[in-house]
């Protein structure tokens, strides 16, 4: 007989994790806070689209539902950058044409994985149901019952919290002091702010459906996701006290028209509703959320955003999540019977590549807002593009290496991607790359340089230990 297992949470890694499960043969239990989002649209301010990249293919193939998932994407080949004239220039993601990133809705994407999760006779998903504490010593979770206004207890065998940024297990390996537990949260001075740029009236999209599309306004920026239906999905990022704009000053609808139509006028136009949809949106924090450990003893894990929330600047966050199912399903392989062998053996294998993946976000949130308009970045990129179309198995760059190459670890990604960006930077601010020189000898210059900056870089670690 397989264990019984808790699963809190079923959100978009909580239902992948039920249903992996489901497939292995364990009965699986899910509680959710929130109603069915089968039945009841509650999308609510949370980003309604999402970066879906090659780690979450990796993890929808593992799966075997991949051919059901990319029917609900659209692909973005790259960044439109929109200047304060309305000119707009395309950056794309990668030099090689087969590489791109898709925008999907979270809902539809979530309501496919609730679905397949429930096709295993032994995966039980019940919603309204939310998460109030858990003893982790007697393995005991405690919920709440919206419809019956009652409480529920339920033990099981094991008990994952897959329940995000504020979860309920986390609060309880925090509280109940039982053992050493680190935990930090940072914020970052920006929150952000949903809109929409509806369809027009035929359903089609009112600007190029196949970008990611971004307005980079030093302090402050736009992003534009597309959705199936022809509309939009806008978030404005922008600091809630500093600058001449910022969340706390924008109070009235003639203020927030001033700062769109003097900073993002092409974007005015598109969005019939602004300062409606300005108001009526919630502003929501931005924060990181790193802890350890993630497991108590061989009974309790956190998993995904509850073990290790990021912000959305790198398109990763689910993709992350996906792959921590990808690889404590590799860990299971090994070790199954022996949970406590599975967590230790998963945190040691996960934990730095999603600390990896936690910075490098941080990292592309000045890289998006300032970098990507300016010469000397737009330079480096373009070099960039030349270099992967060129040398497509022998060059990649940092974003390539973190969102297209799902075998490469985040960690690695991060340590030679910075080497390789700080290298090409270098190189051209001091102007000894001349772009009209052969690539072949820009390539070999700008290898043999990031080899050197990788080398200092193990020098000093191994001077510090």
């Amino acid at each position: 007989m397989k264990e019984n297992i808790l699963i809190i949470g079923a959100g978009l890694c909580g239902s992948l994790l039920a249903l992996r499960l489901g497939q292995r043969g364990y009965n699986v239990t899910v509680m959710e806070r929130r109603p069915d989002l089968r039945k009841v649209d509650i999308s609510a301010g949370r980003s309604i689209n999402l970066a879906f990249s090659d780690r979450g293919i990796k993890a929808m193939n593992m799966v075997g539902i991949a051919h059901k998932v990319m029917p609900l994407c659209i692909p973005m080949h790259g960044r439109l950058i929109h200047d304060t004239e309305g000119n707009t220039f395309m950056s794309n993601y990668s030099g090689r044409s087969n590489e791109y990133i898709n925008s999907i809705s979270r809902g539809d994407l979530n309501a496919l994985l609730l679905t397949e999760a429930e096709e295993h006779k032994a995966v039980h998903i019940q919603f309204n149901k939310k998460c109030t504490s858990v003893d982790i010593e007697t393995n005991i979770a405690t919920f709440y019952c919206y419809e019956t206004k009652k409480e529920i207890t339920i033990q099981a065998d094991v008990i994952f919290g897959a329940d995000g940024a504020g979860s309920a297990l986390r609060k309880s390996y925090y509280l109940e002091r039982k053992f050493l537990f680190s935990y930090s949260q940072n914020y970052l001075t920006h929150g952000y702010k949903e809109l929409s740029i509806p369809p027009t009236a035929t359903g089609g999209f009112r600007t190029e459906k196949n970008a990611l599309h971004i307005w980079p306004r030093g302090d402050y920026m736009i992003i534009a996701l597309p959705n199936l239906d022809g509309s939009f999905t806008v978030t404005l990022f922008l600091s809630y006290e500093e600058g001449e704009y910022n969340f706390n000053n924008l109070t009235t609808p003639a203020r927030v028209e001033e700062f769109f139509n003097k900073q993002f006028p092409d974007l005015v136009p598109l969005i019939p509703d602004l300062t409606k949809e300005y108001f009526d949106n919630p502003t929501s924090p931005l924060g990181t959320v790193k802890c350890s450990p993630w497991s108590y003893k061989n009974n309790t894990m956190l998993i995904g955003d509850a073990a290790h929330a990021i912000v959305p600047f790198y398109g990763q966050g689910m993709n992350a999540s996906f792959e921590d199912v990808v690889v404590l399903d590799s860990v299971l392989d090994e070790l199954e019977g022996d949970w406590q062998a599975v967590f230790k053996t998963y945190e040691k294998r996960r934990k730095k590549d999603t600390d990896a993946i936690a910075d490098l976000a941080i990292d592309n949130f000045y890289e998006m807002r300032d970098h990507v308009a300016n010469p000397i970045f737009k330079e480096k990129r373009t070099l960039e593009m030349a270099l992967e179309k060129n040398f497509p198995k022998q060059y990649f760059s940092k974003y390539s290496m973190v969102t297209f190459n799902e075998d490469l670890p985040y960690s690695k990604a991060m340590e030679i991607g910075r080497a390789q960006d700080k290298a090409l930077l270098n190189m051209i601010a001091d102007d000894q790359i001349d772009t009209t020189e052969d690539l072949k000898a820009i390539l070999a210059k700008v290898q043999e340089e990031t080899n050197e900056i990788l080398n200092e870089d193990n020098v000093a670690k191994t001077m510090k230990h």
